[in-house]
């Protein structure tokens, strides 16, 4: 060991703690936010979603409860969207590396999802005590739809710019396409609220059939990918596994969506005599038939997936945001258990909607409290100080050169000598040691830094 590098190494721990200590915990959780933030709050609106929809509901009690839920949601949603908003804001580099990496770009339509759950809850909870008219839910729907093109097709055009490994697929992919799929959920809430005569009713219900063919049928092709997927390498473990159960949601969604749109064509098409007299009827009977097919499809799907569940899963607080895949797609098919024995009058199929109707409400439960644990301890949603100082040091550059640039162009060198030194101090850094810090944080996030969470996809 030569003489020299006891105080290079000297040098570089004080430069590394120099840098570090100029970021602020908040600076790093705002850094480390990521889109897989939403499923937490779909996670808490399945909840109530599942609570609504019991057979035997007790009443105002339970409606207490489901509307507390329905606000931590609405909290979880804006902490979510502003935290974002900061992340877009200060550290610009990290929101696009979040939207255009693959892995964690396929979470980005999950906002429009969470903003459906917040829409279905309005609905519940707002009219029945006159706080929200119809046309406020009506505008609602259709903000809904254009938000849900408006984010899902740029998304697509993104993600399928590159080439992606099937051997690594996951049904998270989906999500891509998800919110088009809800649509026709949103839509028969929607109906609720609007008379069957109204004009307006016939449009979102159309609406809702072709946005729900469109999701249904896309999410069936990426369902087939994932069939062949796990036939090439068998069942997906560690963060995947819980990617298993995201199957469940396309035909458990489309088979709810399916009978409530058929039940409402009913009295909409009659009112305004379309078709035929018998014209709603015929839907409403084909959409039972159809959704007893996807409805044993989404169970197959489930069991498929909670049977090699707990050996494939890795049992690591860095990896909880995927559990919350747990909750959500699960509730189309918890719904559609409602449904059929309301239609069939058999009592096992409420019953076991009540079943898993207490079964979501203590997995959420689990995992709201793993989740707090695994943000307090710092295994999720927070960078590393290096990842804080890159793009740091990446903005003051690029501000920097852009101010040379218009020096220059004024012909002005004495004003792009004073400009480069003034920047370089408010910064805290000389020019010299800029470049030197810049490495000491590669090279320590490289050295010291855990790895970052994993995700679904």
């Amino acid at each position: 060991m030569s003489r020299d590098s006891v105080p290079r190494r000297l040098h570089r721990s004080e430069s590394i703690a120099h840098a570090r200590a100029h970021v602020s915990q908040i600076s790093r959780r705002i850094h480390g936010w990521s889109w897989q933030a939403y499923p937490i709050g779909m996670g808490t609106g399945a909840v109530y979603v599942t609570l609504a929809g019991l057979k035997n509901h007790p009443g105002h009690p339970l409606t207490v409860v489901e509307t507390v839920f329905y606000f931590l949601n609405m909290v979880l949603f804006l902490l979510n969207t502003s935290t974002l908003l900061l992340q877009l804001i200060l550290y610009p580099r990290q929101a696009r590396r979040l939207i255009t990496d693959p892995a964690t770009g396929i979470f980005v339509p999950l906002m429009v999802l969470s903003f459906a759950t917040i829409i279905i809850g309005t609905i519940n909870y707002g009219i029945p005590s006159g706080r929200v008219t119809p046309n406020f839910i009506y505008g609602l729907f259709w903000t809904y739809v254009a938000l849900s093109v408006a984010i899902c097709f740029p998304m697509l055009m993104v993600w399928f710019n590159k080439p992606h490994d099937l051997a690594k697929f996951t049904p998270a992919w989906a999500f891509l396409v998800f919110p088009m799929m809800l649509v026709g959920v949103v839509a028969f809430n929607t109906l609720k609220v609007i008379a069957p005569e109204e004009p307006r009713a016939l449009g979102v219900l159309l609406t809702g059939y072709i946005f729900q063919g469109l999701g249904f049928f896309m999410t069936f092709f990426y369902i087939c990918i994932y069939i062949l997927r796990i036939m090439t390498t068998g069942f997906m473990d560690g963060h995947q596994a819980n990617g298993a159960f995201i199957a469940c949601g396309p035909p458990g969604f489309t088979a709810l969506a399916l009978i409530n749109l058929g039940d409402y064509s009913r009295d909409i098409l009659k009112s305004r005599q379309l078709i035929s007299d018998v014209a709603g009827d015929v839907w409403y009977a084909g959409s039972i038939m159809a959704a007893l097919l996807l409805f044993g499809l989404a169970i197959f799907f489930f069991i498929f997936g909670a049977l090699p569940y707990w050996f494939k899963l890795h049992k690591n607080l860095s990896e909880i945001l995927g559990c919350w895949a747990l909750t959500f797609p699960n509730v189309g098919w918890i719904l559609t258990l409602r449904k059929l024995g309301d239609i069939f009058d058999v009592q096992g199929f409420h019953i076991w909607n009540l079943v898993m109707t207490i079964c979501m409400c203590v997995t959420w439960l689990v995992l709201f409290v793993l989740t707090v644990l695994a943000f307090w301890e710092g295994k999720i949603f927070i960078s590393t100080p290096e990842a804080v100082i890159r793009d740091q040091l990446h903005i003051h550059i690029v501000e920097r050169h852009h101010e040379d640039a218009a020096d220059l162009e004024k012909g002005d060198i004495l004003a792009l000598g004073v400009h480069r030194d003034t920047q370089l101090a408010e910064v805290g850094i000389a020019h010299s040691d800029s470049s030197h810090i810049l490495q000491v944080s590669m090279e320590a996030a490289r050295e010291e830094s855990p790895a970052p969470a994993p995700s679904l996809a």
